[in-house]
């Protein structure tokens, strides 16, 4: 008989208000088990290190719900990524910020305020218009199936030529899905090559960061002189590896 092993529930930033019907990812919330030596094993294996694999493989194994991991919001894989490393090695997270040592308690990382009116129920869309060209898009949150394709394009335009930086653009590409009511894929890059003025691109990626479900990874931190500074949460080499 298979050894079960203690669970908890971890709720999504999204609430689950993004994906259809149907989808296990629909509740809100997901079931994670504890880690074991099992996973340990995974978090150690040379190979996943070096093809960047690792955390993916590491969160799957830990993941009970019947879910289909590429369809997993960023935002939502992040509180996955807590979760995962509180489950397995404690709430208390070390790390160094300007040579002095910051010391948080991850159970205390709450999700973003998340704005529900802007949202289409079980539909990853939402409309924008661009400030100074005045074009109608509509654009998508990226999944952890959009992020491995983005990385997979990168990488293939680099091996082309490798003084080419498409990082921004094409991540952009894979964000829009529509121009004017246009949902043609061509349409779409053509008009991110051409015709994206850069104040425009600005501006669509901070009214994204204001609707993406998603973690605060940000800390209010005291330093030596009595001043409190808001700093971002590094994940870092030792967030899965306390001991590096």
């Amino acid at each position: 008989m298979e050894q079960q092993f203690p669970t908890e529930m971890v709720t999504l930033p999204s609430k689950g208000l993004l994906y259809p019907e149907g989808s296990p990812l629909k509740k809100g919330e997901i079931e994670m088990k504890y880690m074991t030596a099992r996973e340990e094993d995974i978090l150690t294996n040379q190979n996943l290190i070096k093809n960047g694999t690792v955390i993916d493989k590491l969160l799957q194994a830990l993941i009970i719900t019947p879910i289909n991991y590429n369809d997993l919001l960023t935002g939502d894989k992040n509180a996955i990524l807590i979760a995962a490393r509180i489950l397995g090695y404690g709430s208390e997270y070390e790390f160094q910020y300007n040579n002095e040592t910051v010391e948080i308690d991850l159970t205390k990382v709450k999700d973003k305020p998340l704005d529900e009116s802007l949202i289409t129920e079980n539909k990853n869309e939402f409309s924008f218009t661009l400030p100074a060209s005045k074009v109608n898009i509509t654009f998508k949150l990226l999944t952890h199936g959009d992020e491995v394709n983005i990385d997979n394009e990168i990488k293939g335009l680099k091996k082309i030529n490798k003084q080419l930086s498409t990082d921004l653009s094409t991540r952009i590409k894979h964000l829009i899905t529509s121009i004017n009511g246009n949902y043609e894929k061509k349409v779409v890059r053509e008009f991110v090559d051409t015709q994206l003025l850069a104040r425009d691109s600005r501006a669509l990626r901070k009214y994204i960061n204001k609707v993406q479900p998603d973690v605060d990874l940000s800390y209010d931190y005291e330093n030596d002189n009595g001043d409190i500074i808001n700093i971002p949460i590094p994940i870092g080499v030792n967030f899965f590896w306390p001991d590096a």
